[in-house]
């Protein structure tokens, strides 16, 4: 077995994911990528000259919490114990909570991006632990910072996703496992190509994973990227109520499903 250092990284067709892999493909590591479309990413990695021997891919739905336990089970005895696992996989829908169809559309988003997110660390926790070492990454957003109009589902699931990893950090402390908090602000991915909203500094994938890549390295345990949005964040969140909501009149909903 290779001694080149391994990252699991799920939600790997696109996007952030695509651009993590990219990036530690770039920088000598073996790679365990997860998506529901494995044939995709096995296709983007020939593409992009990753040997057969330096990328397995693991067809799951993280909403499958057999499935994607069962693809961790089957990364360490394929390839062995990462040393970085990424939790990336996530959705952003719109909903109305006035119609009745848009809560199975809660249900799907919160499945995704924190029952997914938990799925995925599972199998890895025990024998990252045995071993004392190990990063574990999940990846929120600024969005969970504070809510936004027709974002109930997307803002509450990333604000419990920074609320578990905070949770987890703490229930890991001192056993030399690491718990990551990497919170995107706005990147351009499929994921915001559609919203009708202005997006401040809005950043390019490969730059975001560049900055991402040495977060993760450094094992801090929290840290909005880029760092512009972290200054924004931080005023939103002091914010009072009155004057965050008066910010919010005329803009606009995220779009919902199908729109």
């Amino acid at each position: 077995m290779s001694s080149a250092p391994l990252v699991f990284i799920t939600g790997a067709s696109s996007g952030i994911g695509q651009a993590l892999a990219r990036r530690y493909h770039q920088a000598g590591w073996r790679l365990a990528l997860v998506a529901r479309r494995g044939a995709e990413v096995e296709a983007w990695a020939r593409s992009e000259g990753i040997p057969p021997e330096r990328c397995t891919v693991y067809p799951a739905d993280v909403r499958d919490l057999d499935a994607i336990a069962g693809a961790g089970r089957a990364c360490i005895e394929a390839q062995g114990l990462p040393d970085v696992v990424i939790a990336n996989a996530g959705i952003s829908l719109g909903i109305d909570t006035a119609i009745f169809e848009d809560l199975e559309v809660m249900r799907r988003t919160y499945e995704t991006n924190n029952l997914g997110m938990a799925a995925t660390f599972q199998p890895f926790i025990t024998p990252m632990r045995q071993r004392g070492s190990g990063r574990l990454v999940g990846i929120a957003s600024v969005a969970g910072i504070r809510g936004l109009p027709g974002h109930g589902a997307y803002c509450s699931s990333k604000a419990a996703v920074i609320s578990y990893l905070e949770s987890l950090r703490g229930e890991l402390h001192g056993s030399g496992v690491r718990v990551v908090t990497v919170l995107p602000g706005y990147i351009a991915t499929p994921l915001t190509a559609a919203n009708r909203y202005s997006m401040p500094f809005l950043m390019q994938p490969d730059a975001f994973a560049d900055r991402a890549f040495d977060t993760i390295a450094a094992g801090r345990s929290y840290r909005v990227i880029p760092w512009q949005m972290g200054v924004v964040a931080k005023l939103m969140r002091a914010l009072p109520n009155v004057v965050f909501d008066r910010l919010l009149v005329g803009r606009e909903r995220k779009h919902r499903a199908g729109e």
